[in-house]
């Protein structure tokens, strides 16, 4: 099916480019090689195949040097240090997480302000808090953060995750949370793994055996789940789960009284077996749940051996489903919280289920108690996102956060009995919501498809057509996007912007239906939504061509990738960030081969290679083709999204960019795909991403 000739001949490239407003750019000689892959027998070239080999001294050249054009570029912008100024004194107010109780202690995250990474911090009830764990101590430059963590049974122990530089490779580290002391053994080569504890021996975690030589492209599919016993070597740890089979995500939880381990199996990002443990039986193994990857499905709760089932199995938009332990196939499965027209998110804690429904991607909140009757409507204090309504059964309080494109998050404590809820935290921050408004809308896409779009701006915006526009989409893994509240977005309708952000198929909004109709062959639909969502923009007059941006991040830098390469002359600038933009060869990289479920591979069949190869963005530039001015942002430690998917991009666009736009890319260092990203780090990022934005709308002061 696949053939490679590799001609051992190099041409190099340079590109110059005149680019208004007023400067010359010099891109980097970027050399081109003689490959071709023969899929099924169609010839695809592919000469920047040598920027995929990201530790070889040749790419760290390659990116030294565009770095050094890009910031040339960037230091020429008069209101570049203005924008990064004005975003340091936003960013710089007290941010909490949700508190959560262990060991009788309420432990929370808070950040001052502009620390780089969150603190965890703990109280009792009637004392001051006390600080637990501060990762900015990790090391000195702030690029190692804290990732997951998991206390056992009594609170007295806790294991808690680190990656260093942003990559998905983690340590683990094990702590007694009574005296912060580190005890045993730190685990190394963790990958895509939670923390639980069985008791306070020890915990379960997943991996796979690191490859060799570059972590950033091998491939590997067979995940295991390992026990850890505290103060023990990791060479001990035994694999209990994914040895004799091919697995890519397994992940292990308990239930709170710990009488059952729920281990979840899959080969995509979507659809997974569902299989559970009895730990109160001295002999017998795993029990299968679920058996096929077509579905999802989790355990929220038990009650004995009543178990409590979270699943889209014949509901697309979620139920809650119980069935006892013993015999918990499907067929005996009973509907508790039944599926509903709008998507299902639930939780639990203090005794109750919360049900919380997407309405137009918009949060709306139940209260149930255990026999699945509804108890309460929750009152939102407005219309956007909430989160949280989680915690253990034995909790007496329950904590959530609500936020929105204008409202910074906000914690409330409610009294789940009696339904009383207080405002537990609320930011201080130097914007004022009450000047700007949200308003949804809905359009109609290609096909005559009704999607909604919550478009954000100061009041009083003259619809004429002239205003900065930023247009924000993911579309994909089911993935949803609802209100949110970011110092960036604030920034951008401070500075008179418009925010607009589609909930485009491929996306979780309306349900693994909307999911499936952006997925695999009919992804075109995704790409024809945001599209569809810049027309309706410039037809009512927000915006226009010249003012008008396009951003998203890693799958979102794919819709980017392609509608900027289907529909160029929509947009003024187009910002692709950690994109997967190479999707004939996504599949070869170790995270990447993961996602077959929404993209396909170009390897499985002559019909799915077409469909990739037509909007495939790195196959796609065009000679003499006028692209908008791109500012393609990534990292060199990302190895989830690898770099090389951007840097292939950039060299595509550089060398066939007609007119005068820029083609630029950012290189970060030491930093992944997004998660634990400094905060010092994400303000210098985004005054870049403005003020490249403004600047190539032609706005040369700003107001």
């Amino acid at each position: 099916m696949k053939k490679l000739i590799y001609i051992v001949s190099i041409v190099l490239i340079s590109v110059s480019c005149v680019n208004g407003p007023d400067q010359n750019i010099n891109y980097p000689i970027t050399a081109k090689s003689n490959i071709v892959d023969t899929i099924f027998g169609t010839p695809v070239p592919d000469p920047y195949r040598w920027l995929e080999d990201d530790l070889s001294a040749e790419t760290a050249a390659w990116v030294r040097e565009q770095n050094k054009v890009t910031f040339a570029y960037l230091e020429k912008i008069p209101y570049r240090p203005l924008i990064k100024e004005r975003l340091t004194k936003m960013w710089n107010y007290e941010k909490f997480g949700l508190p959560f109780n262990e060991g009788g202690f309420t432990y929370f995250t808070k950040n001052d302000g502009l620390q780089n990474q969150s603190v965890f911090y703990r109280q009792k009830e009637g004392q001051e808090p006390e600080l637990f764990l501060d990762p900015n101590t990790f090391s000195p430059d702030g690029t190692t953060f804290l990732g997951e963590m998991g206390f056992s049974e009594d609170g007295s122990k806790v294991a808690y995750s680190i990656s260093e530089g942003g990559s998905d490779w983690r340590k683990v580290i094990s702590m007694d949370a009574n005296t912060r002391e580190i005890i045993g053994d730190t685990l190394i080569d963790v990958k895509f793994s939670g923390i639980a504890w069985q008791g306070n021996e020890g915990f379960y975690y997943s991996s796979y055996d690191k490859p060799k030589g570059s972590e950033l492209s091998a491939m590997t599919d067979q995940h295991k789940l390992y026990y850890h016993k505290a103060g023990t070597d990791q060479s001990e740890d035994k694999v209990v789960f994914g040895a004799d089979m091919k697995r890519r995500y397994i992940n292990a939880y308990l239930t709170e009284d710990d009488r059952f381990l729920v281990v979840t199996a899959s080969i995509s990002t979507t659809g997974n077996e569902l299989y559970i443990k009895d730990l109160t039986k001295k002999s017998g193994g795993f029990l299968t749940v679920v058996d096929n990857f077509e579905n999802d499905h989790y355990i929220l709760h038990n009650e004995g051996s009543k178990l409590f089932i979270f699943t889209n199995l014949n509901a697309p938009n979620w139920r809650v489903v119980t069935v006892d332990a013993e015999n918990p196939g499907s067929d005996n499965w009973v509907d508790l919280v039944p599926e509903t027209e709008n998507v299902l998110q639930p939780s639990t804690g203090a005794g109750y289920i919360f049900a919380n429904y997407l309405i137009d991607a918009i949060s709306s909140v139940k209260q149930y108690d255990l026999t699945g009757r509804v108890v309460r409507d929750i009152t939102l204090p407005g219309i956007g996102s909430a989160a949280g309504f989680s915690g253990k059964m034995e909790d007496k309080e329950i904590y959530y956060s609500f936020a929105n494109y204008t409202t910074p998050v906000t914690i409330y404590r409610m009294d789940p009995p009696t339904g009383e809820t207080q405002v537990y935290k609320k930011p201080q921050v130097l914007f004022n919501s009450s000047d700007y408004i949200s308003e949804q809308v809905f359009y109609n896409s290609k096909d005559g498809v009704r999607v909604p779009m919550i478009i954000t701006y100061r009041k009083n915006t003259a619809m004429n057509g002239k205003n900065p526009t930023l247009l924000y989409g993911y579309g994909g893994f089911a993935i949803s996007e609802t209100p949110s509240f970011s110092v960036p977005v604030a920034l951008w309708l401070e500075l008179g912007g418009i925010y607009a952000v589609p909930n485009i198929r491929g996306g979780g909004e309306y349900g693994e239906k909307w999911h499936l109709a952006g997925a695999r062959m009919n992804k075109q639909n995704v790409f024809d939504d945001f599209i569809a969502a810049a027309e309706y923009l410039e037809d009512k007059k927000y915006t226009s061509p010249p003012y008008l941006a396009i951003r998203g991040g890693s799958n979102g830098g794919l819709l980017v990738g392609a509608v900027m390469t289907q529909r160029p002359e929509l947009f003024k600038v187009a910002l692709p960030a950690v994109g997967v933009l190479d999707m004939l060869r996504y599949h070869k990289f170790t995270a990447g081969a993961g996602w077959a479920y929404d993209y396909g591979t170009a390897d499985e069949s002559r019909e799915m290679f077409s469909y990739l190869l037509r909007y495939s963005p790195v196959q796609n530039v065009e000679e003499d083709t006028e692209y908008p001015a791109t500012f393609i942002t990534t990292a060199d430690h990302d190895d989830r999204v690898v770099p090389a998917h951007s840097f292939k991009f950039a060299a595509h666009l550089q060398e066939k960019q007609a007119g005068q736009n820029p083609v630029l890319i950012r290189i970060e260092t030491s930093a992944g795909h997004g998660a634990g990203t400094p905060v010092s780090k994400s303000i210098e990022q985004y005054a870049d991403i403005y003020s490249f934005t403004l600047w190539n709308m032609g706005i040369k002061k700003l107001k």
